[in-house]
């Protein structure tokens, strides 16, 4: 049977421990074991012997002259009966027998033993392993826990959460992977050593090892954004312009990129070429999709907007939104993408509500409408009097408390408004000559715009007044020919009469 410093000594090696760790770890379990068991407070000590390969405990006095703590102290007489030669002021060391430790003492020794070294354990693995953060590494699929792949890595196990996994890729026992170290923790959860296999640093890793230009600095990756199991896009950029960065990372018929695409069970990949430029960056970064143009919103906050043409958008955006979401990890700016059409729009939009917004709904209260419902026809939306003109009962009603009965009185009220203006007097409007007019009944429309000919037609509130236009245009011919003097009416028939026995 081994002795118990050879056990110690298989142990060290086996968890890469230094075995003096392994040693103190026995000394404290041996002590926690004896408090259990003896149930006392004294100061206790542990202690190897290699001879007799056996642990001793010790109860540590000091010798003093009148005992205080009687627990951890004792009078020069006791200790004398111990140790003949014992003096004031000396610590001595009695023997306490380890015979009567029952099983439950080992119990308890053996968990705290097994503590000592897994913290040991960690520290070490820590140690090793904190500054390769982002490393590539080859492993072995050692076991499956659940959705969770253990790796081992040689010197220690390495865990594949599934959150770290592609959805393309399954294990089997057995099988090598390349992995990228994640993160690795001393404690907690997470503790150990976190591999992944879903990271944008597992792309850019094996494009290292792919591209010689990427090994010997001639490109520089920029930065990649990758959604595991879809789509990854990365930058990268030439120090030498005689070197396409992006003909370098493709390869010749494509060999290198494909490589990296078979690792990762066919993931599609995106190469883009860098710029310090965002403009031009965004647009590279939103291929394939042909970009109109690109304006920044807000740059202190990272903010852009990009036009692209309608036939684009979809394009542009991706399935589920996946490549404009792509570009705007890569970049780090917030990108808002908006169709040609969609843009024509809200610039219409902008331009109108720069145009006044005409008669407050407020003034209606000196045409007998309640107070109460201006105030609810304000927070139904309803800020002025041309607003209200134009919706219908039912847009009306929908507004809480405006009943059929309420929808009736407000009519009256609007065309008693508008009545004011049958003299032919202006209709407040908005700075645009052709401001949309309501009319008297409520939802219906007052006007009529052709983008033809570019003419608005007024209803019967028209602000236009009618003697300043003609109806007839021969009229306006005759009204430009030179008229002489004033003909009284019965002159007047007279010359008709002789006008027509002349034509006859």
């Amino acid at each position: 049977m081994a002795s118990i410093f050879e056990s110690i000594e298989i142990l060290s090696k086996e968890k890469g421990i230094d075995p003096q760790i392994v040693i103190n770890a026995v000394k404290d379990a041996m002590l926690v074991a004896a408090r259990k068991q003896f149930r006392t407070n004294e100061d206790l000590a542990a202690e190897m012997d290699p001879k007799s390969d056996k642990i001793h405990i010790f109860v540590v006095k000091r010798v003093v002259d009148e005992v205080v703590d009687p627990v951890n102290e004792l009078t020069l007489g006791q200790a004398m009966t111990i140790d003949p030669a014992a003096q004031v002021g000396q610590e001595l060391r009695i023997t306490k027998g380890t015979e009567s430790l029952g099983r439950i003492s080992a119990q308890t020794a053996k968990q705290v033993i097994l503590q000592k070294v897994r913290e040991a354990e960690r520290e070490t693995i820590y140690s090793e392993y904190a500054d390769r953060v982002g490393e590539l590494v080859n492993c072995t699929v050692k076991r499956i826990e659940g959705q969770d792949i253990v790796c081992d890595l040689g010197k220690t196990e390495a865990r594949l959460p599934k959150k770290e996994q592609s959805k393309l890729e399954s294990f089997t026992v057995g099988e090598r992977v390349r992995c990228v170290i994640k993160s690795v923790d001393k404690a907690g959860k997470n503790a150990g050593v976190i591999v992944s296999r879903a990271a944008p640093d597992l792309v850019m890793r094996l494009f290292e090892q792919e591209v010689p230009e990427i090994y010997d600095s001639t490109v520089v990756i920029k930065g990649s954004a990758r959604e595991a199991g879809e789509r990854t896009k990365i930058a990268v950029l030439s120090r030498d312009r005689d070197v396409d960065c992006v003909g370098a990372c493709v390869g010749m018929k494509g060999m290198r990129v494909q490589s990296i695409i078979r690792e990762l069970r066919g993931e599609k990949i995106d190469i883009i070429e860098y710029s310090e430029d965002p403009v031009v960056f965004a647009t590279h970064a939103l291929s394939p999709a042909k970009i109109s143009r690109v304006s920044i919103v807000d740059a202190a906050d990272r903010h852009m907007e990009v036009i692209v043409d309608d036939t684009q958008l979809s394009l542009a955006i991706g399935k589920k939104g996946q490549n404009v979401r792509l570009a705007a990890k890569l970049l780090g700016w917030k990108i808002d993408i908006k169709s040609e059409e969609e843009k024509r729009q809200e610039v219409e939009s902008q331009m109108a509500a720069l145009v006044a917004p005409g008669a407050p709904i407020s003034v209606l209260l000196d045409y007998g409408l309640p107070e109460n419902v201006v105030e609810k026809l304000l927070a139904g939306g309803v800020p002025t009097v041309e607003r209200l003109g134009n919706m219908t009962p039912e847009e009306l009603e929908a507004i809480p408390g405006i009943g059929p009965d309420l929808v009736e009185h407000i009519r009256d009220v609007v065309v008693s408004y508008y009545g004011q203006y049958d003299d032919g007097s202006e209709v407040p409007q908005d700075d645009e000559s052709q401001q949309q007019q309501p009319t008297l009944e409520i939802g219906q429309e007052g006007y009529n715009y052709s983008e033809s000919d570019n003419t608005a037609e007024a209803s019967a509130a028209s602000s236009i007044d009618d003697s300043t236009q003609t109806a007839d245009p021969g009229r306006e011919a005759l009204d430009e020919q030179p008229t002489g003097p004033a003909l009284a009416p019965e002159e007047a028939d007279q010359d008709e009469s002789a006008k027509l026995g002349n034509a006859e």
